[in-house]
Parts: structure tokens; sequence; C-alpha cells
């Protein structure tokens, strides 16, 4: 069943990046092909409000003690009781809100988990606000597929051992609900040059300054035609915070009311392959356990 979920990721539908991900986590970020792939291996530390919804990937960001912000497809299998880790440790959790007007492959691809009891042990990144993205260089990180811009990725997130990667971009298009970036050769790249990989998904694209860690991104989508996901040229697509401020404000802020008003409980659709009858052993196999 694990290598059939992983051929069907592969032909998933384009506004979905990273969903039936089943098997051992794995390496994060495709990179250059011209740095050492040392340069790209990450610690937990250097980005604390990392959380991790199944054991081979899907991400999200604390950005309240309580509150979790990812891509909404990515939340497939994120229920009630249901556990995320965030800074090693499993956190289960309340309630789940996706944003009402999601549109698989187009935009709103935004969800907020909300968690039964805060997180004590991680300072939250900030919701950025300001609309001033474009040409800003963001990092990223995460345990996703891996490979080079030459080969695009060749090692899925189901082949790897739980190695975490980071990489960085540059921002060329904030417009509406989007930004996106282009992963770029040679010396038109940052040092540290990369795109996400399979597994990804609900990532935060962020900065960091004196006061700490801001979220400006949710990695959603790739865009354009390409051989294999990941080579040089593909261009990455995340969800645009800032745009969403106002909504993000009123889910963690509003009552039970409010939010039953402006997000839905869980997505109106399932990825594409999978169907409600396959869903309980989806969410079984890929699910975060105690211990």
């Amino acid at each position: 069943m694990t290598k059939f979920f992983d051929k069907m990721r592969m032909t998933i539908l384009p506004g979905l990046l990273a969903v039936i991900l089943i098997a051992n986590m794995s390496e994060a970020v495709v990179r250059r092909d011209d740095v050492e792939g040392s340069k790209y291996l990450a610690k937990p530390d250097e980005f604390p409000p990392l959380a991790t919804f199944y054991v081979d990937g899907a991400h999200g960001t604390l950005v309240k003690p309580k509150w979790i912000v990812t891509a909404a497809h990515a939340t497939f299998c994120v229920t009630p009781e249901s556990l995320v880790l965030v800074n090693g440790t499993p956190r289960k959790v309340k309630a789940l809100y996706v944003n009402p007007d999601y549109t698989p492959g187009q935009s709103h691809d935004i969800a907020l988990v909300e968690l039964e009891e805060p997180v004590a042990d991680v300072v939250p990144a900030a919701i950025y606000t300001n609309t001033d993205e474009y040409g800003q260089e963001v990092w990223f990180i995460g345990i996703g597929g891996t490979g080079t811009g030459l080969t695009g990725q060749t090692v899925d997130n189901a082949e790897n051992k739980g190695v975490l990667r980071k990489a960085q971009n540059k921002i060329v298009y904030s417009e509406g609900t989007l930004i996106k970036f282009v992963f770029d050769q040679g010396e038109a790249a940052l040092p540290l040059e990369g795109v996400s990989g399979a597994g990804d998904s609900g990532g935060a694209a962020f900065v960091e300054n004196e006061n700490g860690f801001s979220v400006l991104g949710i990695s959603s989508r790739p865009e354009g035609e390409f051989k294999a996901f990941g080579e040089y040229g593909i261009i990455e697509v995340y969800t645009r915070i800032s745009y969403f401020k106002d909504w993000i404000s009123l889910i963690i802020n509003g009552d039970e009311t409010t939010r039953a008003k402006n997000a839905t409980s869980a997505l109106k659709e399932l990825p594409a392959g999978v169907t409600e009858d396959i869903l309980p052993y989806v969410c079984n196999d890929i699910g975060i356990k105690e211990g």
C-alpha cells in the first residue's frame, strides 16, 4: 500500500503539492547541484515553531501558543484528537478551521489548527502583516523530498531517513492571495537557493530578525511546466500571509459562532485519488503517534 500511495502522489492535481505520503520521514528541499548537500542540513532549533502533521511530512507553523497555520490541502487527516509534532512533542488537536474560499490549485490554501493545550516550550512565529514581501529573501525548512535542480526531486519522503533541510529563495511576486519565487541556477541563485520538496506542504516561508521569526507565506504548490518536480526554473507558489491577517485574527480571537461562519471544520473535497473509504487507513498509516 505504501508504494501505491507514493506513486499516486506524483500524479496528484497541480494544486496539491504533497499529500498522500506514506512511510518514513525524509530529507527536505531540492537544492542547487553546485553546492555541497551538507550545507543544506538543518537542526530543529533553526526554526522551533515548525509543526509536522504526518510521519513523513506536511508542516505548519506555531503562530500562537495554541494555534498553527498551515496549508488547507495538507489537513486531510487533521481532526480533533489527532496529533501534531511541535518541538519533537506530540500535541493533541482540538479543532480545524479551513478557509471557506479554499479552491484547490488556485487560492486561499490556508487553515488554522487549534491545539488542546498551549505550547509552552516554543516561542511562536509572528504573522507578517506588511505588504512589502516583493524582493525579500526568505527561508523554508522541512522533511520533504530532495534532489538537485538539474534532476528535480529524485528521492521522495518515503525513501529517506528523516533528515531536516533548509533553503532560501527570493520573492518575485506578491499580489493578492499569493507570493511566488523561482528556482534560479548558477550566478543568479542565492547561496543556498532551493525549493520545497514533496512533503513540505504547509511549511513557512519565513524571515528572522531581532524580534524573532515572521511567517510571510505557506507552501502551497508548484506552477508552470516542468519535467521533474523541483528542477531549475520551477515556480513555487505560497499562500500570502499578509492577505489573510484579518481572517487569521478573526478565527483565533473569535467565539465559536464567529468561527463557524468564517471557516469549515474539514476540507470540502479530499485530495485526488483519496476516497472516504480509504481515508481512515491512510490517516492511520501516516498519523503521528504517542511515544
